[in-house]
């Protein structure tokens, strides 16, 4: 075992149950992935969208990308959430970690404000009918940073769980003994598949977002572009349900340790396991209801409580998601360590102003978009 370089166990302990810490990274990480994935998956789907699309294509992307900026700022601030939370359970890897790979991870800020930027750049362009090739290019160059931010990302989190590299890594990048932060996990068979697995998901999390928007916020469109946004989501779920079986595919049967897929397709885990596969089945299913009701329906909309269905039901299916990968991460963690093992001190303090904190900000979303669907309006005639 390698366990050298294991971080060492704190004294004064977990400051609250491992159930609570992991419970809030699991929730935190799916109330992230939603916006993150319209910038990491929907930022590129969108301006392609309109430099190839139609006038519906054109219209679906300009909606998106006006409100872009607001859905960055939410995904930032809702991505503290399950980064604490990591932080405080899987300390002894998550720290390690972080020294073999600091500048790329710490490069992570530089290029997140610049592509905050490029979005905000690209969003005055359209809100002032001047999109200049300037403005386009600074899109353009915002959606290839989060490609680049998604992949840090994903080279991080696999590198905390491939304990066994991390010896070599600090070999081959230390100088007199001194790791020099400039690692990268890309040795990890599980690195690829991870990251093309995660822009999948987002693929559908875009689609869904099409529906939902012309379901909810689109009230003042015509019926002839809801019921093409209602049509298109369940092509480009399509899409994103193929790519998403494949890289899974990849991931579990290609990648993944033998004892840990054994572990995913064993006793009552292949359940889970099963419906996290299935999931988004169920999703493009749902879709193409929608795409028949926008159909027949006079405002060309799928209805808006049939979208905030379809988004619920997304919003589960990734949450399914998540809780396999938390199984996943503690599998592959265990022969180095049992984070669920730690002794608890509870400290009462923190732990209550951040639920009031975290029930204030959850409601101050939630008051926000009533107040964007209140502003939608009616649904326009034809």
């Amino acid at each position: 075992m390698e366990t050298s370089l294991i971080g060492p166990e704190n004294a004064q302990g977990f400051p609250a149950p491992y159930w609570f810490l992991v419970l809030f990274k699991v929730l935190g990480m799916v109330l992230h992935m939603v916006p993150m994935h319209l910038w990491f998956a929907g930022l590129i789907v969108m301006l392609l969208l309109r430099r190839r699309g139609g006038e519906h294509a054109a219209r679906l992307s300009d909606r998106t990308l006006n409100v872009l900026p607001v859905i960055v700022a939410c995904g930032v601030n809702l991505g503290i959430v399950p980064l604490l939370f990591t932080q405080v359970a899987y300390y002894q890897a998550f720290y390690p970690a972080g020294v073999l790979m600091a500048w790329p991870w710490l490069s992570v800020i530089l290029l997140l404000t610049v592509a905050y930027y490029g979005v905000y750049f690209y969003a005055f362009g359209l809100r002032d009918g001047r999109l200049t090739p300037a403005r386009r290019a600074g899109g353009w160059a915002a959606a290839v940073l989060f490609l680049v931010m998604g992949f840090l990302f994903t080279n991080y989190f696999s590198l905390m769980s491939n304990v066994g590299a991390w010896r070599g890594l600090w070999a081959a990048t230390s100088v007199g003994g001194a790791p020099t932060g400039t690692a990268l996990n890309t040795g990890d068979p599980t690195l690829w598949p991870r990251w093309l697995l995660m822009f999948g998901l987002a693929l559908q999390t875009t689609a869904v977002w099409a529906l939902f928007d012309g379901g909810v916020f689109a009230g003042r469109e015509s019926a002839a572009y809801r019921r093409w946004a209602a049509g298109w989501a369940g092509r480009l779920h399509a899409a994103g349900l193929v790519w998403f079986a494949a890289a899974g595919s990849w991931y579990v049967f290609g990648t993944l340790a033998p004892a840990v897929r054994e572990r995913l397709l064993a006793g009552p885990q292949i359940a889970l396991t099963a419906l996290t596969a299935a999931g988004p089945g169920l999703i493009w299913l749902l879709l193409l209801l929608g795409a028949r009701r926008a159909a027949s329906a006079p405002d060309g909309g799928a209805g808006r409580g049939f979208a905030i269905v379809v988004f619920t039901a997304h919003f589960l299916v990734l949450g399914l998601n998540a809780v396999s990968r938390q199984f996943v991460q503690n599998w592959e963690l265990r022969p180095h360590l049992d984070a669920t093992a730690g002794k608890v001190v509870m400290q009462w303090s923190p732990l209550i102003l951040f639920l009031l904190l975290f029930v204030a900000g959850v409601g101050l979303v939630i008051w926000m978009l009533r107040q964007a669907v209140r502003a939608a309006g009616k649904p326009a005639a034809g």
